[in-house]
């Protein structure tokens, strides 16, 4: 029995019937493992089994949207319309880092460089080999490292936000890129082979000589992957962390009325990292009261105590005055009596009440 298994059971046959609550999420593989030490850790503290399931960006809005889950995960955020017609609420929980990986013999973490024009001609297929000619002009003291091993596409095979932010960078510095291949949760790959998850293509990465696919930060930071330095806007080559993932994010301009809809890739910035994504929460507005404090309580206990799990997993917390924009966002869903059904109750004054 798994430990998430044993601590539901432990749950479910410890909490009086009162406390008997469980929330249910899924979505983005990008923030998963943040997301699953929070349920945990809101599970000891609260009495509520949380869980989340790493589904993938596509599925977890499918989910919300079918409201087959209280509430979901999604690193592309959707646009006003589609809240608007589906009755959700969206609001970012997290920033981090999506950093290509590749598993080239005798090269390791920095050591390659890499531009977004180069990035997009090795992921359309037109650069086939490690020793290619346009590598070898960005890494001149690699001249006698890089090999003439041909290069293995891995890329994700369900709908992902890691793939929608990953494209979407590719699409801003490359004009064949934007005008071949697009942006989106998924695309017509010309080339390469899937894995399921960003721990699925981290699994390809590290079994395949010669590959090179796209993850997030925290994925390669625990499979040991290496990664390249990216030269950025600014054409000052970067590493993927929790200082250039905040450069990225310090200029967004978060609106509430358009559901904090941001995308911060290719973001202005002498320390940016290109492909700096934020993850997004969804929620329906149309749940019962008791059931949107209870999302809303657990949210809110992550804003207040996540920062380092967040930390831990090297993404990057929302500055306070952006979860406050949240938070005010919240009171908007009202009760029958016009009154806003969020009003900071926590979860245990909510189940005394019962």
């Amino acid at each position: 029995m798994s430990i998430k298994s044993a601590l539901f059971l432990f749950l479910s046959l410890t909490m009086p019937a009162s406390f008997a609550t469980e929330l249910h999420g899924a979505g983005a593989t990008f923030p998963a493992l943040v997301y699953q030490k929070w349920a945990e850790t809101y599970s000891l503290h609260k009495g509520v089994v949380a869980d989340y399931q790493a589904v993938g960006s596509g599925e977890g809005i499918r989910r919300i949207k079918e409201n087959l889950v209280d509430f979901g995960g999604s690193d592309m955020p959707l646009k006003k319309e589609e809240l608007e017609q589906n009755n959700l609420m969206q609001f970012p929980m997290l920033m981090g880092a999506i950093t290509p990986v590749f598993n080239v013999p005798g090269i390791y973490i920095a050591q390659l460089r890499l531009d977004g024009e180069t990035l997009a001609e090795i992921f359309m297929g037109k650069i086939r080999k490690w020793n290619d000619p346009k590598l070898l002009a960005l890494n001149p003291d690699l001249a006698e490292r890089l090999p003439e091993l041909p290069i293995t596409i891995v890329h994700r095979e369900d709908k992902s936000g890691t793939t929608f932010n990953f494209t979407n960078y590719l699409s801003k510095v490359s004009v064949s890129w934007k005008n071949s291949m697009g942006e989106g949760l998924t695309v017509n790959w010309p080339i390469g082979v899937s894995g399921k998850g960003n721990a699925g293509v981290s699994e390809r990465i590290q079994a395949i000589s010669g590959s090179i696919g796209y993850v997030e930060y925290s994925y390669a930071m625990e499979k040991h992957l290496n990664y390249p330095l990216l030269r950025n806007q600014e054409g000052n080559y970067v590493r993927p962390n929790a200082g250039s993932t905040q450069s990225a994010a310090s200029g967004a301009q978060w609106d509430a009325n358009a559901g904090f809809y941001q995308i911060l890739t290719n973001a202005p910035g002498d320390f940016s990292w290109p492909i700096t994504a934020a993850t997004f929460i969804l929620v329906r507005k149309d749940i019962s009261a008791e059931k949107y404090q209870l999302v809303l309580s657990y949210m809110d206990f992550n804003f207040r105590n996540g920062e380092l799990n967040a930390m831990y997993y090297d993404f990057v917390t929302l500055p306070r005055k952006l979860v406050e924009q949240i938070r005010s966002s919240w009171r908007q869903v009202k009760d029958r009596s016009g009154k806003p059904v969020w009003n900071k109750i926590e979860f245990s004054e909510i189940a005394l009440r019962q």
